[in-house]
């Protein structure tokens, strides 16, 4: 986050895939929150439901019991002339508005790949085209986050660096969880290395 001017603006990015034939194209998923008048657009040539996916993002934040921030919210799919299509980049929208608006801590979700697309409650569906995704994350050496009734194409992949939920709100929060973590271990080094400085005096 960063003041432009005296305009407070969000970035967030994270990575996602697009299956065209039998590859799967890396795609970046990059969302802007700014203030002005609420709004939702998304752009880098998405099919219809691509477009659609601003219904569903919202509604499944806000029944998950978390905030859906009354920003200018503008959501790019890089690159531009790769046409995408279906609801895959769902979750992987979500997150980044999340991330973007400070629910999930900012580095979570640095160098993960996500697809999954939301149910209006915040349930996560699963993809077609996961396999090859698993394929050019793990070739990519990313880490992975798909919908749990994918697992079967990651059982068969047994790629570690990848993970699945069934819902958004379990992923939001692993994720905090997983700051909970950090917080409380570098709180807990920093204990030991103070108990050890006041040992030595």
């Amino acid at each position: 986050m960063y003041l432009s001017g005296f305009i407070l603006v969000a970035l967030a990015t994270v990575y996602s895939r697009a299956l065209v034939g039998v590859e799967a194209l890396e795609v970046r998923v990059e969302v802007h929150l700014s203030n002005g008048l609420p709004g939702f657009a998304i752009v880098g040539l998405p099919e219809t439901a691509v477009r659609e996916s601003k219904e569903r993002v919202r509604s499944a934040i806000l029944n998950s019991g978390l905030e859906f921030p009354m920003r200018r919210i503008t959501v790019n799919l890089a690159p531009a002339d790769l046409p995408k299509s279906g609801g895959k980049y769902d979750l992987a929208i979500a997150l980044c508005i999340l991330q973007a608006s400070k629910q999930i801590q900012k580095t979570s979700l640095d160098n993960t790949e996500i697809l999954g697309e939301l149910a209006l409650d915040g349930s996560i569906r699963p993809v077609y085209g996961a396999l090859a995704a698993i394929v050019s994350a793990a070739k990519q050496g990313r880490r992975l986050i798909l919908p749990a009734a994918n697992k079967d194409e990651l059982d068969l992949i047994e790629y570690d660096g990848s993970s699945s939920y069934w819902a958004l709100l379990d992923i939001v929060s692993a994720l905090n969880q997983d700051r909970i973590a950090n917080t409380a271990n570098t709180a807990n080094t920093a204990n030991t290395a103070n108990t050890a400085n006041t040992g030595r005096n």
